[in-house]
């Protein structure tokens, strides 16, 4: 009989009470091929990304019976219940292989890792899909969740990023004008219809939680799009500011790092970062230690900011280690003008960064992404570009028939 479940992606664990033992699911993580630091994509165009990768450790004293349960999804993430596209037969990886971990780790038992498609499970539907971590005996028992694209491309798309600064409004600070524009071109082949284009998504590095959506229907002043009747069109998301590099902590060094408790920077306490440009990062991705090494260990990580006297809002923690979503349990604790938040963490190197947020009655809202870590428009960001389509096949659904990822970086060094 469940007491508590707690559902949560990437580095969170879930915590379920199976008559007399607990099962933790932990360092879950998703990403493109082999590649850890990338995003969680199978493009069927390109050669080094027709699979992912998902990994996960167990807490248990019994390596438990556990599957994945694959759930094609509409543009909401949310998992289509008609029989259409339920892909029976091949959505399900049974009785999962868990490897020991060496004895020196004592938070974890065991180690998963499999690769996608294989055998057992396809992707033929081309859109968004999560994963679930079930019992293999009772699917209706989750213990973590995931999700990832999948992509068959069939309109090329071309993208143009320009520096541009805020239209129409002057900010306090010069540097919160730097601002990017974004056009995507594309001419849809005579095989699909007009009518059913729409919508353009923008993912910035790994925030999936947090897209920048062009939509057909809903034109704002910052995101429309222009069509000259026939088939070209050309879509357009306005004022995207390009931020810093992210913050990272580095727990790799085991003589500096050695102690189960850890300060996430070693050389002291945090403060903001407004108007210091960051060296290069990983794009909001991290790297973990082999789990056959006996030093992948987990540590219980303390984060430490002195933000400047003007920040009165909530203060929260985000990063690849909570799937960059911003979350009740990340706030930051103020201790006399300190604020602290410890988190548990796995040896490696994380990508992070702290946002200002007006947090009332536990709802999370106007999100401040910029003014604790900086806004440079030589910061080198990825950006995941989406086309979507309402087809009519299989009764219909949200269907990705256009990729491109581009790297701000990169376009300035051409």
């Amino acid at each position: 009989m469940c007491r508590n479940i707690l559902i949560v992606t990437f580095l969170f664990c879930l915590f379920l009470n199976l008559s007399a033992e607990d099962i933790y699911i932990k360092s879950l993580r998703v990403y493109s091929s082999n590649n850890q630091t990338s995003f969680p994509v199978i493009d069927n165009s390109d050669q080094s990304k027709k699979f992912i990768t998902i990994e996960f450790d167990v807490q248990c004293n019994y390596a438990p019976n556990l599957s994945i349960v694959f759930k094609f999804c509409d543009k909401n993430w949310e998992p289509y219940n008609t029989a259409f596209l339920k892909n029976y037969g091949f959505d399900t990886e049974y009785n999962l292989w868990l490897e020991k971990l060496p004895l020196r780790i004592t938070d974890a038992r065991y180690h998963y890792t499999g690769i996608f498609p294989n055998k057992n499970v396809t992707f033929p539907f081309s859109g968004k899909w999560k994963f679930y971590i079930v019992d293999s005996q009772n699917h209706d028992r989750v213990y973590a969740e995931g999700k990832f694209f999948v992509v068959y491309p069939e309109v090329e798309l071309k993208v143009l990023l320009e520096k541009k600064r805020l239209e129409n409004l002057i900010p306090e600070i010069a540097a919160l004008g730097r601002v990017f524009y974004i056009k995507v071109y594309f001419n849809l082949p005579d095989t699909l219809f007009n009518s059913y284009i729409d919508l353009v998504e923008i993912i910035e590095n790994k925030k999936i939680a947090y897209p920048i959506r062009i939509e057909k229907e809903k034109p704002t002043d910052k995101t429309y799009y222009e069509w000259n009747g026939s088939n070209e069109f050309l879509f357009i998301a306005k004022d995207i500011k390009p931020g810093n590099e992210y913050r990272q902590t580095d727990l790799r060094d085991t003589n500096r790092y050695y102690l189960k408790n850890v300060n996430a920077q070693y050389d002291g306490i945090e403060v903001s970062d407004f108007f210091r440009k960051r060296k290069k990062d990983f794009n909001g991705g991290s790297i973990i230690i082999d789990y056959k090494n006996e030093y992948a260990e987990y540590m219980n990580v303390t984060f430490r900011l002195r933000p400047p006297e003007n920040i009165k809002s909530s203060v929260f923690l985000i990063g690849d280690f909570n799937n960059w979503e911003l979350l009740p349990q990340y706030k930051m604790l103020d201790i006399d003008g300190l604020l602290n938040l410890t988190i548990e963490l796995k040896r490696g190197i994380y990508d992070y960064q702290y946002v200002v947020v007006n947090n009332s009655d536990e709802n999370i809202n106007e999100i401040d992404w910029y003014i604790l870590e900086g806004n440079f428009w030589e910061t080198e960001n990825d950006y995941h570009i989406f086309l979507y389509y309402k087809t009519q096949e299989k009764g219909g659904y949200d269907k990705i028939i256009g990729y491109k990822k581009i790297n701000s970086g990169e376009i300035w060094k051409n």
